[in-house]
């Protein structure tokens, strides 16, 4: 199965929303195989956002980014990366779809409460970024036969 990297920013952190975010992953019948708490720096965001780094809004970006402690997740499931970021919506709040985590939490375009891989490819880079390979726990839940078809699992 896909796996993806969901960063939980300050703007929902602080919010309280993690709990609410975390139900809606669990729901969904998305499985979560990692997850900490973390604060980031500036040299883990100028990696993380290299190709933003030239953009004038980097600085904010960054110091909203370093707000507050993060919670950063390894997702697993079929096709994943598409699927969670359906679920997040688009980038910006007040154009999210309601029913999306953007459209139901935030109304902002950079306090989006959510990073979510946007291609396989790059979820691989960035779980490695985030995670050390034994922070991630390659399980399938017991009840994965109630989310799944048995061909639909691989």
């Amino acid at each position: 199965m896909e796996q993806t990297l969901v960063i939980l920013k300050p703007s929902c952190v602080e919010r309280g929303l993690i709990g609410e975010v975390i139900s809606r992953i669990q729901k969904k019948g998305i499985i979560i195989t990692g997850m900490k708490m973390m604060q980031l720096d500036e040299k883990i965001l100028r990696e993380h956002y290299a190709h933003l780094v030239d953009k004038p809004f980097f600085p904010g970006l960054c110091e909203s980014m370093m707000a507050s402690p993060v919670v950063c997740m390894v997702l697993k499931g079929a096709d994943v990366v598409s699927v969670f970021r359906a679920m997040t919506g688009v980038t910006n709040g007040r154009k999210a779809a309601p029913g999306t985590l953007r459209g139901d939490f935030c109304m902002s375009g950079q306090a989006n409460i959510i990073h979510a891989s946007d291609s396989p490819e790059n979820a691989e880079i960035e779980i490695a970024r985030f995670f050390k390979p034994e922070e991630v726990f390659d399980y399938t839940p017991a009840n994965v036969s109630f989310i799944y078809a048995t061909d639909e699992l691989n």
